[in-house]
């Protein structure tokens, strides 16, 4: 087993990176160059909120071509980004930019699918939360716009750029079983629920697992990029939870995972799903994983609640510094309210800090005064419902969690890793944080013939190149 480099794009909700990964597990390292990053985040136009993909593509492919003139031995790219969000197409022609998932048009279709298919039965066949931006919701509120009756395909959007890159028009097993319409029981198309819910199934693509090749960069798309011929694109876990929890160093029968960013993915590891009254009622999810592993998870609001409040209160022009708010936060002493942070309320972006004091109101409870006093509030906040996902995902799956590992962003947030372990009475392990990229490549190198053949092996060689940080539960 020889080393090797390969390409990961990693595409969040705020922001893209293309990162070059380095990989020789015989020497146990793993190494990782950013070699771009560019900005992300929705727009509104007259028809929503959508994603620029466009501009997302042309950064995309900027990166990509500054990875091979850095690393011209690049022996592939993967691309994972964000679940749900998808394009339509006709031939190869993109029928407009995505909407982003906290476009307000999916709340209307919600009551639409329920009537057809009760949430109740929903959740036996895909084993899914309920998410009002779920994919199958959002085909819903298509249905009246006109366009899914002109689409040929339907992609997710990492399988959306791999067409771009490559032609290949195909669906990654671990995104589309966010979409709502993959059984969770077969980890297939679901064609029965598709046609109950008046869907055209020809829009769906065949499904493929990761490590999966699409095939080699289109001939104009490799000389655009000065990549060498050949070079192929190929499939990871392109759902970025599903790519973050390969490289969490856990022992999965004892450990849960918060992948922490945007959102706070909450959870366990395991080999089969758990469909029980109690997990629909407690609203946990069962996502497809690396290898077929199950992500027993719960999504929770996570840090955009803090950065939507950052981008509220900088509306005037003015700047924040975070590490200070952060730092001013950590000194309050006075007992702020813990607020719900899975509250429907949150989701969209505006003025989250009013919504805060609304939630306050409406329960007679303190609102925080000060901007220290919001962001003391949101860490607590979610430090608590970190900690209570945790405890529930024990009860649900059986595993006995002794340890929490925090990987993503937030694995930075020093007050947030402190506190959920003092709410959760837990040790946390914070890092590694750029988990998500890591495990986009340790997928590619597997498949290249350059990393262990388990995942167990790959955590072994995470463990081995990253330290984490680790937070001891206190007294509260």
């Amino acid at each position: 087993m020889t080393g090797g480099s390969v390409a990961a794009v990693d595409l969040g909700a705020t922001s893209g990176r293309v990162i070059v990964g380095h990989v020789d597990a015989a020497a146990g390292r793993l190494e990782l160059d950013q070699v771009a990053r560019f900005p992300n985040g929705p727009v509104r136009l007259a028809s929503g909120l959508h994603w620029d993909l466009t501009g997302l593509y042309r950064d995309l492919t900027r990166g990509l071509a500054d990875a091979f003139r850095r690393e011209p031995g690049v022996a592939s790219i993967g691309v994972d980004s964000w679940a749900v969000d998808y394009g339509l197409l006709r031939g190869d022609r993109l029928l407009g930019e995505p909407f982003h998932y906290r476009d307000e048009r999916n709340e209307r279709a919600v009551e639409r699918v329920h009537a057809i298919v009760p949430f109740e039965e929903l959740y036996r066949r895909n084993g899914l939360q309920f998410l009002p931006f779920n994919t199958v919701y959002q085909l819903a509120a298509e249905q009246s716009g006109g366009l899914l009756d002109l689409a040929d395909s339907m992609l997710l959007v990492p399988d959306l750029i791999g067409f771009q890159l490559t032609g290949t028009r195909v669906a990654e097993l671990t995104n589309a079983s966010t979409t709502g319409l993959v059984g969770v029981e077969t980890g297939e198309w679901d064609y029965a629920l598709v046609e109950r819910l008046g869907l055209e199934a020809s829009v769906l693509p065949r499904l493929v697992s990761p490590g999966a090749s699409l095939g080699a960069l289109r001939p104009d798309v490799a000389a655009d990029l000065g990549a060498p011929a050949g070079v192929e694109v190929v499939a990871v876990g392109s759902h970025d939870t599903a790519s973050a929890v390969v490289a969490v160093p856990m022992r999965a029968e004892s450990a849960a995972y918060i992948s922490c960013g945007t959102w706070g993915l909450v959870g366990v590891e395991l080999e089969q799903p758990v469909t029980t009254d109690a997990a629909r009622e407690a609203n946990f999810t069962n996502e497809g994983g690396v290898d077929g592993r199950v992500r027993f998870l719960h999504n929770v609001m996570g840090l955009w609640l803090l950065s939507e409040s950052v981008r509220w209160w900088e509306r005037d022009g003015s700047s924040i510094d975070l590490p200070e708010l952060l730092a001013q936060a950590a000194t309050v002493t006075t007992d702020v309210t813990v607020f719900d942070a899975n509250d429907p309320r949150f989701l969209a972006p505006g003025d989250l800090p009013g919504r805060i004091a609304e939630w306050c109101a409406e329960r007679g409870v303190p609102a925080p005064q000060s901007r220290a006093e919001f962001a003391r509030s949101i860490i607590e906040s979610l430090a608590e419902a970190f900690a209570s996902a945790v405890r529930t995902a024990s009860i649900l799956s059986g595993v006995d969690v002794e340890t929490i590992h925090v990987v993503g962003g937030g694995a930075l947030n020093e007050l947030l890793c402190r506190r959920t372990a003092d709410r959760s009475g837990l040790p946390v392990l914070a890092g590694p944080v750029e988990a998500t990229a890591i495990g986009n490549v340790l997928v590619q190198a597997r498949a290249a013939g350059f990393a262990g053949a388990d995942l167990e092996s790959l955590r072994a060689l995470v463990a081995a190149s990253f330290q984490p940080v680790r937070y001891e539960p206190r007294v509260r």
